[in-house]
């Protein structure tokens, strides 16, 4: 227990440094970061900081790669966000040697936000004239690993590679002369975290931090990345029922994230598990504009050589279309 009230305690200490500093400057880029195409966590209102979910922990925090029990993981996650916006995930993650070494992952956040027309200011009727039909794109590249210091504590970061297009635009340099300049701009984020095990009926809260990066600087204006700080839970409910509920489970998780550009927010999610096989999942986003109430549901089957899975995630939002997350996941012995 001693040992259960220090590690809180280096959590809450960690957290009131991070909130302290952490000021709301009203603007931050690349939001794409704070949009995860995962199905399986999305399910349950994104209250993902505590579990070890294997290589899309790379989504949320790194220290549960180490829940990976095969020598393989690979997932697929497709979002229909929303405005007609496609946003891509893969996380890919292999554990050598049984994990006596941790488990090494790598993530790709892809976004295509269509083809979109472009103005140019002008002197006529309208006040501006068509361009050209451009292709904003935005991308992120990670590499993770995760690591269990003993059968309580993991470990975990991810440094990512991001970049993001908007297409370009004439600037005027002069009275007589301009020049065209493509509008895009990368960055180095970082991610890390912990997750501890209390060992008591599935109890184990988790910090992480993600999008850790200088001020990005875009032609005369900066801007910072979306920096969230999370502190998260999770307790198996199936461990305090009277009832024998063999082959079946019910997890519950909290998330408490304080966000750069925005006001803290509260996720709780919910899944049901039956013969570790059939999954339904419910969650809340409280403190969210146009989003509140989640839920999904999955399928998981175990083959000879390699465990195949697939969930699915809606979220109703608000004014906006709802949404629709799919993912794939093999593992591999």
């Amino acid at each position: 227990m001693n040992k259960i009230k220090n590690a809180v305690l280096v959590l809450l200490l960690m957290s009131c440094h991070v909130v302290g500093e952490n000021r709301k400057l009203g603007q931050t880029g690349f939001q794409f970061l704070s949009v995860i195409p995962d199905a399986y966590g999305a399910g349950q209102a994104n209250a993902m900081t505590a579990s070890r979910s294997k290589s899309v922990s790379l989504f949320y925090n790194p220290a549960g790669l180490t829940g990976q029990k095969q020598l393989l993981d690979l997932s697929v996650a497709n979002l229909d966000w929303i405005a007609g916006i496609k946003v891509t995930g893969i996380s890919f993650s292999v554990m050598p040697r049984g994990g006596k070494f941790g488990v090494l992952g790598v993530s790709i956040h892809n976004v295509n936000y269509g083809s979109l027309q472009g103005t140019m200011v002008w002197d006529n009727k309208q006040g501006y004239i068509e361009t050209e039909i451009f292709k904003p794109t935005a991308l992120a590249i990670g590499l993770g690993y995760g690591k269990s210091l003993n059968d309580q504590l993991s470990v975990g970061g991810q440094v990512k590679s991001t970049f993001q297009y908007l297409g370009r635009s004439v600037l005027i340099d002069s009275d007589t002369t301009s020049s065209l300049h493509n509008n895009s701009v990368k960055s180095l984020a970082f991610d890390f975290g912990t997750i501890f095990d209390t060992g008591w009926k599935g109890f184990s809260f988790g910090m992480s931090v993600r999008n850790f990066s200088e001020e990005i600087e875009f032609y005369e204006e900066s801007f910072q990345l979306p920096l969230t700080f999370r502190l998260g839970s999770t307790i198996l409910l199936s461990e305090f029922s009277p009832l024998s509920l063999k082959n079946q489970s019910m997890k519950l998780s909290f998330d408490l994230s304080h966000p750069r550009s925005f006001d803290e927010q509260f996720n709780i999610g919910f899944e049901y598990s039956l013969f570790n096989m059939i999954f339904l999942r419910t969650g809340y986003l409280m403190n969210y504009d146009e989003r509140g109430l989640t839920a999904g549901a999955g399928f998981n089957k175990k083959l000879k050589k390699m465990t195949v899975g697939i969930n699915y995630a809606y979220t109703p939002f608000g004014i906006f279309d709802n949404v629709n997350r799919l993912s794939v996941n093999f593992g591999f012995k």
